[in-house]
């Protein structure tokens, strides 16, 4: 029933609810025994965590998996899977231990059988500062630390633990890991490894893998078989799927101001000799009764003074250009607040917002936003897959899904190779025993004439190195200035004129004389304030993330140096292009997570300020030289540039001198 508002400037009106049958082939939980000995007898199957709608089962379904199982809490949800897919749509909060116990019995039938576990659990995640409150909390305040219950990654890993299946496929948001210095990934890489599997953690732009929109994902694999992660070729900028590509074969809608806009099902025409490509997938599944039909391609009536913005606005036009009179949002506080799409360019990313207004998702030519089936094009479902409830219920379905083709290209990485009878031996991650042999290197470098750039150090000793860190000092002269402190845990005002003393030069001098406000200031040196030390001398950031560092906080130092030692051991450019994101994602590997993470992450920068030099680089004295897959490629770089003059090359490793699989698929 429609009611006027002049609030909304449109009629309320709430849509159809689209109710949907299963799918022939799904099963409730008390006949999957059966339904395995049937439809699954002879399938690689996989179970779908926090699923949603399905779009990584669709991934998985064409990578060559059948789902025998979803999991999610989202009702709206389940009853698409539902329809949508074989197998078992489950209703379960996995955040609760009892329901990872009813799910490990409800799959108890399949046990041994389930190939791979996917799923994108949400993942909040955790700043330095929220961990250091954390622990805060946990030891002057009682806190439970095994109160979990909102960590749905540690969840996740559970069901992996108790399944065990070859491989693993997780799909994130890059804030999981670029929000918190990978601290999460850390944890759960470290912890797959504990279980025996290879892992691989990529930042992925969706539009690589023809998804016709600006998204950028975290995919993390893992594989008990081998080691080997090989993605197929990505598209370049130019052979992009285009949102003309993916949605201009859809029939136009007549607009007019306030009016209903679309229908649940409306007629549809093949354009002649011109579809593309796109287009022809995503109708390839379409029912032959239903090919002159396209569902669900209908959105929210248009207020008269939006109609009317829409129709002045391009793709290049920002909300505040707007004449006054065509905003209604303050351009202070929204300053996209509207965005039109342009044909000949991807799409902005579909995200569940869309739900509540389509305003980043204005028709390119039609002054309207996107209707279900475009968000559902752009996200890449095909015209055959519906999406049950209201009409804003498909629109969050379609916004928290995995694109399909995205899931698709990283489900295929996983799929099985060579003789699966072979790979019984437990399999040993190489980049594990790389941080072994580092962390080895880091500890004995620590009872050497090195002891003052690792941790642990004390707070005083920490922030005389952090506020030098900028200064021409020989390493010899700073050693013995912090010697000078004798093992002193706080700086007195005694301690601060002996350091002043000890100083090589002026310049030196003045840096030090940033400590004059906590000389003396006996409590701030206490270890529960130590985090206060930056912020009362003042540090800039990367003094602060060196100071942190050495008092064993654990996070990602990302200096040259250690970036550096990274894209070497990964044979690529990541310390000189995109060091934030990628060259992140290879420190990732070497740091990894728990007691020890600390530790490494100061001796890659130790190695990249003395060993991995940018010129002459000590190969032979590194302890990662028998693990750098660029280390042949360094040394040629160098002859070639006449950076090593004597004609001799580092000595040769004492393996292969790439990271080597402790097992390969036949053939590869």
């Amino acid at each position: 029933m429609e009611q006027e508002s002049q609030y909304y400037g449109v009629p309320l009106e709430r849509s159809d609810y689209l109710p949907l049958e299963q799918h022939e082939h799904s099963c409730p939980p008390e006949e999957f025994a059966k339904w395995l000995e049937g439809y699954g007898k002879d399938a690689r199957l996989a179970v779908d965590l926090f699923s949603g709608a399905g779009g990584l089962s669709l991934g998985l379904q064409r990578a060559g998996w059948t789902t025998a199982a979803a999991v999610d809490m989202d009702k709206r949800a389940l009853e698409t899977h539902a329809a949508n897919f074989p197998g078992m749509s489950l209703r379960m909060d996995l955040g609760k231990p009892e329901e990872r116990d009813r799910l490990e019995q409800l799959l108890e039938p399949a046990k041994g059988r389930i190939d791979l576990v996917a799923g994108g659990p949400p993942c909040q995640p955790f700043s330095r500062a929220g961990r250091y409150k954390i622990r805060h909390l946990v030891k002057h305040h009682g806190r439970d630390p095994e109160d979990l219950r909102k960590e749905l990654w540690r969840a996740y890993l559970d069901v992996i633990r108790r399944i065990r299946p070859r491989a693993v496929l997780m799909e994130n948001v890059p804030d999981m890991g670029l929000g918190d210095d990978f601290f999460v990934i850390r944890m759960i890489e470290q912890q797959l490894e504990d279980l025996g599997y290879a892992t691989q953690v990529r930042l992925v732009d969706a539009w690589r893998y023809r998804v016709p929109q600006h998204r950028k994902r975290l995919i993390l694999l893992a594989r008990n078989d081998v080691e080997r992660f090989e993605w197929q070729p990505s598209i370049s900028e130019g052979e992009r799927t285009t949102l003309q590509d993916a949605i201009g074969d859809l029939p136009e809608i007549h607009v007019e101001p306030r009016e209903r806009v679309g229908e649940r099902v409306m007629s549809y025409t093949m354009p002649v000799g011109d579809q593309s490509w796109f287009a022809t997938a995503m109708r390839s599944e379409v029912k032959r009764d239903e090919l002159g039909v396209v569902h669900d391609h209908m959105t929210r009536r248009v207020r008269e003074d939006d109609f009317n913005a829409f129709r002045k606005m391009t793709s290049r036009t920002s909300y505040p250009e707007l004449d006054e009179e065509h905003r209604r949002y303050s351009t202070e506080h929204f300053t996209d607040k509207y965005k039109k799409l342009d044909w000949k360019d991807l799409s902005r990313s579909i995200t569940a917002h869309i739900a509540k207004d389509g305003y980043w998702y204005i028709h390119p030519d039609q002054n309207r936003t996107l209707t279900v089936r475009e968000a559902a094009r752009v996200q890449t479902f095909p015209d055959h897959f519906r999406f049950a409830g209201t009409r804003s219920d498909a629109f969050r379905q379609i916004g928290n899904a995995v694109p399909p083709m995205l899931g698709e290209a990283a489900a295929a990485v996983l799929s099985p190779v060579g003789d699966e009878e072979s790979a019984s031996a437990p399999l040993r991650p190489t980049w594990r025993a790389a941080r072994e042999e580092l962390t080895a290197w880091a500890e004995a470098r620590r009872q050497g004439p090195d002891w003052y750039q690792l941790p642990t150090l004390p707070s005083v000793h920490a922030a005389v190195v952090a506020v030098l860190s900028g200064a021409k000092i020989k390493p010899d002269q700073l050693r013995a200035m912090l010697e000078s402190l004798d093992g002193a845990t706080k700086l007195t005002r005694n301690a601060f004129k002996e350091l002043l003393a000890a100083a090589p030069t002026s310049s030196v001098g003045g840096r030090l004389d940033r400590l004059a406000d906590v000389a003396g200031k006996r409590s701030i040196w206490d270890a529960d304030n130590r985090r206060e030390v930056p912020e009362r001398i003042g540090m800039k950031p990367a003094e602060m993330s060196l100071y942190l560092l050495l008092i064993n906080e654990d996070l990602l130092w990302v200096g040259q140096g250690a970036l550096r030692v990274a894209a070497r051991l990964h044979d690529n450019t990541s310390d000189r292009t995109n060091r934030l994101s990628d060259g992140r994602v290879n420190l990732v590997k070497l740091v990894g997570a728990e007691t020890n993470a600390p530790l490494r992450m100061a001796a890659l920068r130790l190695l990249g300020n003395t060993v991995c030099t940018a010129t002459k680089p000590l190969c032979d004295q590194c302890p990662l030289n028998r693990y750098c897959a660029g280390r042949e490629n360094v040394a040629e770089d160098l002859f070639a540039n006449g950076l090593i003059e004597t004609g001799v090359r580092p000595s040769e490793p004492a393996q292969s001198s790439g990271p080597e699989p402790q097992r390969t698929a036949q053939g590869s």
